[in-house]
């Protein structure tokens, strides 16, 4: 299977670099900071959502804001203790890809986003974090803005994904969908395309044409 695309959109967490570990670690703390028993905590789904969403279905809304700065510090903390790795052929597939072709779009926050991406090397041209949107995954705003920083028609954008929101976002945008299975089970992904992570996947760049194959 070959799909031709202009722009290439990445998630981050679960897509280019792993960092559940740092999630479970920081976000059971901060639970444990803000009194929520362990039942209220664990029937929400934190993959793929902005904090803000999070936090405002476990919290009265006086306590959001302070709860947001909380968890970004935890989280932002914990990067030089282990807490974000790269995935098998992220370093690969980006390093073919020219800078003005692809973007970040996560759910994290900018500073966030960016802690975790220096930490592991990757510095992309564009990124789209949650500072930036008023409504995060599986609203297709997120990606819809990377493309439109891009220059690039939402129709031409390949997004890759790990969670059911992002790939939820991806298609509302009209983009076509890669899934990854680092995170979720194959069953569990609606998308154009499932691979393992982009280990599976070559990118072949002519002129403004981005050609990706799967590996055989």
């Amino acid at each position: 299977m070959k799909i031709h695309a202009e722009a290439l959109l990445f998630d981050n967490d679960g897509t280019l670099v792993s960092s559940l570990e740092s999630v479970h670690r920081c976000w059971t703390r901060w639970a444990e900071e803000f009194g929520l028993t362990r039942e209220a905590f664990e029937r929400v789904e934190l993959h793929g959502r902005p904090a803000v969403e999070i936090a405002a279905d476990l919290l009265p809304a006086d306590v959001v804001p302070r709860a947001l700065a909380r968890i970004e510090e935890l989280e932002v903390e914990d990067v030089p203790h282990g807490g974000v790795q790269l995935l098998p052929g992220t370093t690969a597939f980006l390093d073919s890809l020219p800078a003005d072709r692809w973007a970040v779009v996560t759910s994290a926050t900018r500073r966030l986003a960016e802690a975790r991406l220096e930490a592991v090397g990757i510095l992309p041209k564009t990124l789209v974090a949650a500072d930036d949107v008023t409504r995060g995954k599986p609203d297709p705003e997120p990606y819809l803005l990377a493309a439109r920083e891009l220059g690039v028609d939402p129709s031409r954008c390949v997004v890759f994904e790990d969670a059911p929101a992002g790939l939820r976002a991806g298609r509302a945008a009209g983009m076509t969908t890669v899934a990854l299975t680092t995170t979720h089970q194959a069953h569990e992904l609606d998308a154009d395309l499932v691979v393992e992570n982009l280990s599976a996947l070559s990118a072949l760049v002519t002129g403004g044409n981005v050609e990706i194959s799967v590996r055989p």
